[in-house]
């Protein structure tokens, strides 16, 4: 029997409270015992999730006019230094800068590091920051210089804003050199001492949706513990050609740019990191409703960890040289076992990411639409599926 159910349809069904709405975890066992047509027809949303370091994040904030008016050209929070150039009172906070004076020991293990990231932690957990603002003064905004305390209620407008989370796919992390190295990857040891990862794997939005057929401009998503919208491929978004036969693609490829209200947000979902020998970063997590539309999309949604095979590259020699190494693959079923072996040597593996709190974010995000707290958003356009750098058109 031909299925084909539309977003309306199944957001009629939430609206009543009759839609069935599973995790990706568990639809794999479902399909698994009553075959793809059978839980196509049963299931309408499969819910995914992901919780892990996402370094191209960041944050749009307006702290309201001053009395006098202010045109601020030079902003720090909590010593943050945030991009001003915009207009009067509003500037962008990404989650690497790092707090003044500080800086990253890349032969050491350093200190903690404070940046854009633990800003914005700051300001979901309700915490005062710190603006401190010069500017040089004009007629029509007199006002030089201004230091005062914010919280995020007070602020006239503050939203997550994210140019690449959510990457489909990625490397997992060694070293073939002799000395431990530093990276965004965490601590890499020596010699192939560890392999560190970061994905949830069979959970993860983009790879229960490969082709990008349910995902684009105005998707709804759990963003940070509150709603949020995909609003535009991710920077670096490039949907990959080399894709095995499940249409998974064996690298780096699709992204989603990502914007939601800070204000909705919370901090078991939105963290800052601090890095050693790097900086710092945001975790944040993000889930991804699966419509399904048809069996095709519930066969897509069965993705296993075994399925997806995640390129092991050496950080050591060939990350920073822009030639990729190349160290065979791993299924993420093989790196969430705690070891890979390579060229006959065993290998400790560690995840970057959460894939507990990744199951929470695909729990709570089922439980939303369960309860009838939210629908499907149908994208006004979906993401390019097909390797094109002219993007949307």
């Amino acid at each position: 029997m031909t299925i084909n159910k539309s977003f309306e349809e199944i957001n009629e069904k939430i609206r009543k409270g009759t839609a069935v709405v599973v995790t990706a975890e568990e639809v794999i066992e479902i399909a698994a015992a009553e075959g793809l047509n059978s839980a196509a027809k049963k299931i309408d949303v499969v819910t995914t999730g992901t919780f892990g370091i996402m370094c191209s994040s960041g944050a749009f904030l307006n702290f309201g006019h001053t009395t006098p008016k202010m045109r601020m050209s030079n902003i720090t929070l909590n010593d943050v230094p945030a991009y001003a150039g915009l207009a009067a009172v509003d500037c962008y906070i990404g989650a690497t800068e790092l707090k003044i004076n500080d800086s990253c020991n890349q032969n050491g293990p350093g200190k903690f590091r404070y940046g854009g990231a633990h800003v914005i932690e700051d300001l979901v957990a309700g915490k005062k920051v710190t603006l401190k603002a010069k500017s040089y003064g004009t007629d029509c905004y007199p006002l030089r210089e201004l230091e005062k305390d914010f919280t995020l209620s007070e602020m006239r407008d503050a939203f997550l804003f994210s140019p690449r989370n959510a990457y489909q796919n990625y490397n997992a992390g060694t070293n073939t050199t002799d000395k431990t190295i530093y990276t965004y990857m965490g601590i890499l040891k020596p010699n192939m001492g560890n392999i560190n990862y970061s994905s949830a794997g069979q959970l993860s939005p983009l790879l229960n949706d490969p082709y990008y057929r349910t995902i684009g401009i105005g998707t709804r998503i759990f963003l940070g513990g509150g709603v949020g919208y995909v609003a535009w491929p991710g920077t670096q978004h490039a949907p990959a050609e080399a894709r095995n036969e499940r249409g998974i693609p064996t690298g780096g490829a699709g992204t989603i740019a990502a914007i939601g209200n800070l204000a909705n947000m919370n901090t078991e979902f939105l963290r800052g990191v601090s890095i050693i020998g790097y900086g710092t970063s945001l975790a944040i997590g993000i889930g991804i409703p699966i419509p399904i539309l048809d069996e095709e999309m519930l066969y897509y949604t069965t993705v296993k960890d075994e399925d997806i095979q995640a390129p092991i590259v050496d950080y050591g020699t060939a990350y920073p040289n822009a030639e990729p190494g190349n160290l065979g693959y791993a299924s993420y079923a093989e790196l969430k076992s705690g070891e890979v072996t390579i060229n006959g040597k065993k290998i400790k593996t560690a995840p970057l990411s959460s894939y507990s709190k990744a199951k929470q974010v695909a729990e709570t995000l089922k439980q939303w639409i369960k309860d009838g707290e939210f629908e499907l958003g149908q994208p006004t356009q979906t993401l390019p599926s097909v390797k094109d750098r002219r993007g949307l058109k």
